[in-house]
């Protein structure tokens, strides 16, 4: 089943949408974990491919592992972020932070949430403005798709992160989102007995999306093995059908800058390579977890060859998720990967994790 409006319609929406943030280099802050050798690969490669300067690497001492406690985050790692961001003109300069594999993933216990989505909340605590540490914070870039991203504005830095099974799964995103097009379809992959908001959202973005660049199915059996995906939206390990085929990835030929998101509670838990014969299983198949859950994982997508992705650490519950008729239309017409997740996510210090260079744009095909 596929929906769209006219070309003329989205030729007039496109007239209307801002340019996308600049994407300087010399606005992007890359975090590395000092003494970790994953980490300081990764951030010498991506400075290198995006012209970083030397002073916007920030090296912090933090804990090796990627599940920490609020005190560890406290101690450790947001100390370390801010002490970057507090030097010379470093506040007002940076727009987007960017982690890196072997910087802590997630803190636990009250106020559990991913270390990406507190480090959103550094440019107001700059100005002397606290939030709560238990509970989710509104992000007030949410479904502002006219706004351009102004810090000021919103009181938030975009953060994503540079990660992967591997060494070779980071070079890949790195590589792809300099290699990118404005081509390729979008797959919808819904599901005719899924939550009716989440169908909701994706229903709405097929019928946003112009018709030659969506796939729409929301039948019982899942969409596998399309050619030229440049974005992808599902349920994950929770379509039932799915999970019965027991099916790790969906088998894509995906284009340089494909995206994808899902509705999953605990995809992005651990970036840590499950062995060859894992698979998404039932909650009830405790001896099939991998790092205490049984779903789908976000870094499958990475390692299948996806340029950028969401995840979530804990449960975010189904509207702490990326809304794929936000996210999808932003990227496509034009936005940074970073905005276009951030547009499209309800909270801040949450459970969402995004994968990906945030300065990945989508290049125009040339007429």
């Amino acid at each position: 089943m596929r929906r769209s409006y006219s070309l003329v319609w989205l030729a007039a929406v496109l007239a209307i949408v801002p340019h996308a943030a600049a994407t300087s280099p010399e606005r992007t802050l890359v975090v590395v974990n000092r003494g970790v050798q994953i980490s300081e690969e990764i951030a010498e490669y991506y400075a290198h491919r995006r012209k970083i300067p030397p002073g916007n690497v920030c090296r912090i001492r933090a804990p090796r592992k990627e599940q920490i406690t609020r005190r560890e985050y406290e101690s450790w790692v947001e100390p370390g972020v801010l002490k970057c961001l507090s030097a010379g003109d470093f506040k007002e300069r940076i727009d987007y932070i960017v982690t890196t594999k072997g910087v802590p993933l997630k803190i636990s216990g009250a106020g559990n949430a991913s270390v990406d989505s507190e480090l959103t909340l550094l440019y107001d605590k700059l100005n002397g403005k606290e939030h709560p540490i238990e509970g989710k914070v509104r992000n007030p870039f949410f479904g502002q798709p006219s706004a351009v991203f102004d810090k000021t504005r919103f009181g938030m830095y975009l953060v994503t992160r540079l990660t992967g099974y591997s060494l070779q799964d980071v070079i890949g995103i790195i590589d792809r989102a300099q290699q990118t097009q404005n081509r390729g379809l979008v797959v919808l992959d819904g599901t005719n007995w899924g939550n009716q908001m989440g169908e909701r959202a994706l229903a709405n973005a097929a019928r946003i999306l112009p018709g030659d660049r969506v796939r729409y199915e929301n039948e019982l059996s899942p969409t596998y093995d399309v050619r030229g995906v440049i974005g992808y939206a599902s349920w994950g390990s929770n379509d039932k059908h799915r999970l019965a085929e027991g099916r790790r990835d969906p088998g894509f030929e995906w284009l340089p800058g494909g995206i994808a998101t899902a509705y999953v509670s605990s995809d992005g838990r651990t970036f840590e390579e499950p062995p060859k014969d894992w698979r998404p299983a039932s909650w009830q198949e405790r001896d099939k977890f991998w790092d205490h859950s049984p779903q789908s994982l976000t870094a499958d997508l990475i390692h299948e060859g996806a340029t950028g992705a969401s995840g979530h650490v804990y449960e975010p519950k189904l509207d702490g998720t990326p809304q794929p008729d936000l996210l999808f239309p932003a990227y496509l017409q034009g936005r940074t990967l970073a905005e276009s997740f951030y547009l499209s996510i309800r909270y801040l210090s949450w459970m969402n994790v995004i994968v990906g260079d945030p300065l990945c744009t989508l290049v125009p095909l040339q007429q």
